[in-house]
Protein backbone atom coordinates (compact mmCIF):
# COMPACT_ATOMS: atom_id res chain seq x y z
CA UNK A 1 0.00 0.00 0.00
CA UNK A 2 1.10 3.28 -0.48
CA UNK A 3 0.04 6.35 0.96
CA UNK A 4 0.61 9.86 -1.07
CA UNK A 5 0.10 13.02 0.98
CA UNK A 6 -3.39 14.68 0.19
CA UNK A 7 -3.57 17.94 -0.69
CA UNK A 8 -6.89 18.71 -2.24
CA UNK A 9 -8.63 15.44 -3.18
CA UNK A 10 -11.84 14.50 -1.55
CA UNK A 11 -13.68 10.85 -2.02
CA UNK A 12 -15.44 12.12 -4.88
CA UNK A 13 -12.02 11.61 -6.62
CA UNK A 14 -11.27 8.48 -5.72
CA UNK A 15 -12.33 7.01 -9.18
CA UNK A 16 -10.39 9.14 -11.13
CA UNK A 17 -7.07 8.60 -9.50
CA UNK A 18 -7.39 5.37 -9.63
CA UNK A 19 -7.40 5.77 -13.10
CA UNK A 20 -4.44 8.20 -13.69
CA UNK A 21 -2.22 5.92 -11.11
CA UNK A 22 -3.02 3.05 -14.01
CA UNK A 23 -3.11 5.32 -16.99
CA UNK A 24 0.59 6.56 -15.05
CA UNK A 25 2.06 2.88 -14.51
CA UNK A 26 1.07 1.56 -18.06
CA UNK A 27 3.36 -0.52 -19.33
CA UNK A 28 4.95 -1.65 -16.44
CA UNK A 29 4.37 -4.93 -14.00
CA UNK A 30 1.99 -3.12 -11.69
CA UNK A 31 -0.82 -3.51 -10.74
CA UNK A 32 -3.12 -0.53 -8.98
CA UNK A 33 -5.65 -2.24 -7.59
CA UNK A 34 -7.71 0.39 -5.67
CA UNK A 35 -7.80 3.88 -4.30
CA UNK A 36 -9.36 5.82 -1.18
CA UNK A 37 -8.99 8.93 -0.62
CA UNK A 38 -8.57 10.70 3.44
CA UNK A 39 -8.30 14.20 4.16
CA UNK A 40 -4.75 13.02 5.11
CA UNK A 41 -3.28 10.11 2.54
CA UNK A 42 -4.51 9.21 -0.77
CA UNK A 43 -4.39 5.14 -0.47
CA UNK A 44 -3.68 2.86 -3.43
CA UNK A 45 -3.07 -1.12 -3.04
CA UNK A 46 -0.91 -2.11 -5.29
CA UNK A 47 1.21 -5.37 -6.09
CA UNK A 48 4.49 -4.83 -6.98
CA UNK A 49 8.00 -5.70 -7.42
CA UNK A 50 10.37 -4.23 -4.59
CA UNK A 51 12.84 -2.90 -7.41
CA UNK A 52 10.02 -1.14 -9.18
CA UNK A 53 8.69 0.85 -6.32
CA UNK A 54 11.06 3.63 -7.01
CA UNK A 55 9.26 3.92 -10.70
CA UNK A 56 5.74 3.72 -9.25
CA UNK A 57 6.65 6.73 -6.72
CA UNK A 58 7.82 8.42 -9.85
CA UNK A 59 4.63 7.86 -11.48
CA UNK A 60 2.20 9.04 -8.89
CA UNK A 61 3.97 12.10 -8.14
CA UNK A 62 1.91 13.61 -10.83
CA UNK A 63 -0.93 13.09 -8.02
CA UNK A 64 0.93 13.34 -5.44
CA UNK A 65 4.53 13.20 -2.97
CA UNK A 66 5.16 10.21 -1.15
CA UNK A 67 4.08 9.90 2.72
CA UNK A 68 5.06 6.14 3.07
CA UNK A 69 4.56 2.62 1.46
CA UNK A 70 3.62 0.02 3.80
CA UNK A 71 3.76 -4.17 3.35
CA UNK A 72 0.15 -5.21 4.46
CA UNK A 73 0.21 -8.85 5.64
CA UNK A 74 -1.58 -10.17 8.16
CA UNK A 75 0.22 -10.04 11.68
CA UNK A 76 0.66 -11.63 14.94
CA UNK A 77 0.91 -9.44 17.57
CA UNK A 78 -0.60 -9.29 21.02
CA UNK A 79 -4.30 -8.60 21.65
CA UNK A 80 -3.84 -5.17 23.34
CA UNK A 81 -1.11 -4.06 20.94
CA UNK A 82 -3.29 -4.83 18.09
CA UNK A 83 -6.29 -2.45 19.33
CA UNK A 84 -4.38 0.21 20.19
CA UNK A 85 -3.17 -0.12 16.64
CA UNK A 86 -6.46 -0.10 15.56
CA UNK A 87 -7.65 2.68 17.14
CA UNK A 88 -4.30 5.08 15.80
CA UNK A 89 -5.30 3.58 12.30
CA UNK A 90 -8.92 4.25 12.70
CA UNK A 91 -8.03 7.85 14.93
CA UNK A 92 -6.05 8.64 11.68
CA UNK A 93 -8.26 7.90 8.71
CA UNK A 94 -6.50 4.62 7.86
CA UNK A 95 -9.64 2.50 8.24
CA UNK A 96 -8.27 -0.29 5.63
CA UNK A 97 -5.41 -0.69 7.91
CA UNK A 98 -7.70 -0.58 11.14
CA UNK A 99 -10.09 -3.54 9.16
CA UNK A 100 -6.54 -5.54 8.95
CA UNK A 101 -5.47 -5.21 12.03
CA UNK A 102 -8.79 -5.82 14.23
CA UNK A 103 -9.39 -8.77 12.11
CA UNK A 104 -5.97 -10.28 14.07
CA UNK A 105 -8.24 -9.47 17.42
CA UNK A 106 -11.62 -10.86 15.85
CA UNK A 107 -9.97 -14.65 15.30
CA UNK A 108 -8.83 -14.84 19.02
CA UNK A 109 -12.43 -13.61 20.58
CA UNK A 110 -15.26 -15.12 22.20
CA UNK A 111 -19.00 -14.89 22.70
CA UNK A 112 -20.31 -11.33 22.79
CA UNK A 113 -16.40 -9.80 22.71
CA UNK A 114 -16.47 -11.43 18.83
CA UNK A 115 -19.49 -9.46 17.82
CA UNK A 116 -17.93 -6.04 19.29
CA UNK A 117 -14.83 -6.44 17.56
CA UNK A 118 -16.81 -7.36 14.56
CA UNK A 119 -18.50 -4.21 14.67
CA UNK A 120 -16.20 -2.00 14.63
CA UNK A 121 -14.19 -3.54 12.25
CA UNK A 122 -17.68 -3.08 10.00
CA UNK A 123 -17.55 0.50 10.85
CA UNK A 124 -14.01 0.76 9.65
CA UNK A 125 -15.25 -1.41 6.55
CA UNK A 126 -17.32 0.96 5.86
CA UNK A 127 -15.46 4.15 6.09
CA UNK A 128 -13.38 2.32 3.46
CA UNK A 129 -15.81 2.66 1.19
CA UNK A 130 -16.57 6.29 1.98
CA UNK A 131 -13.14 6.99 1.22
CA UNK A 132 -14.01 5.08 -2.41
CA UNK A 133 -17.05 7.57 -2.13
CA UNK A 134 -18.99 4.09 -2.32
CA UNK A 135 -21.88 6.20 -0.09
CA UNK A 136 -24.54 3.45 0.07
CA UNK A 137 -22.49 1.08 0.21
CA UNK A 138 -21.00 2.50 3.43
CA UNK A 139 -24.56 3.12 5.00
CA UNK A 140 -25.06 -0.41 4.12
CA UNK A 141 -22.07 -1.85 6.36
CA UNK A 142 -22.90 0.88 9.24
CA UNK A 143 -26.08 -0.88 9.52
CA UNK A 144 -24.65 -4.33 9.70
CA UNK A 145 -21.98 -2.68 12.05
CA UNK A 146 -25.10 -1.44 14.32
CA UNK A 147 -26.84 -5.24 14.86
CA UNK A 148 -23.08 -6.39 16.05
CA UNK A 149 -22.65 -3.69 18.72
CA UNK A 150 -26.17 -3.69 19.49
CA UNK A 151 -25.19 -6.03 22.79
CA UNK A 152 -22.77 -4.42 24.20
CA UNK A 153 -21.84 -0.83 25.56
CA UNK A 154 -19.33 1.20 27.75
CA UNK A 155 -15.79 1.16 27.32
CA UNK A 156 -14.09 -1.68 25.21
CA UNK A 157 -10.43 -1.06 25.82
CA UNK A 158 -10.03 3.09 25.05
CA UNK A 159 -13.10 2.38 22.83
CA UNK A 160 -16.59 4.35 24.19
CA UNK A 161 -19.23 1.59 22.19
CA UNK A 162 -22.02 3.72 22.83
CA UNK A 163 -20.29 7.08 21.11
CA UNK A 164 -19.28 4.91 18.81
CA UNK A 165 -23.44 3.68 18.24
CA UNK A 166 -24.83 6.86 18.45
CA UNK A 167 -21.98 8.22 15.93
CA UNK A 168 -22.85 5.92 13.72
CA UNK A 169 -27.00 5.68 14.31
CA UNK A 170 -26.92 9.46 13.24
CA UNK A 171 -24.90 9.06 10.01
CA UNK A 172 -27.54 6.56 9.06
CA UNK A 173 -30.53 8.86 9.91
CA UNK A 174 -29.11 11.28 8.23
CA UNK A 175 -27.26 9.75 5.32
CA UNK A 176 -24.18 12.80 6.12
CA UNK A 177 -21.09 10.44 6.49
CA UNK A 178 -18.12 11.27 7.67
CA UNK A 179 -14.68 10.44 9.69
CA UNK A 180 -14.70 10.83 13.58
CA UNK A 181 -12.03 9.68 16.51
CA UNK A 182 -13.28 6.55 18.49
Amino acid sequence: MLHLKNTNYTPKDAKRLLQKARDSVHGYPITVRDCRVSSQYIEFDVSINSKDLEQLIQDLRIIGELDHPKHVVEEDIPKEDAINDGIFYFNNERFWECHEVLEGVWKTCYEGEKDLVQGIILVAAALVHFQKNENDICLSIFKRALNKLSHSSGMYHKIDVDKLRKKVTSMIDSQQISTFAI
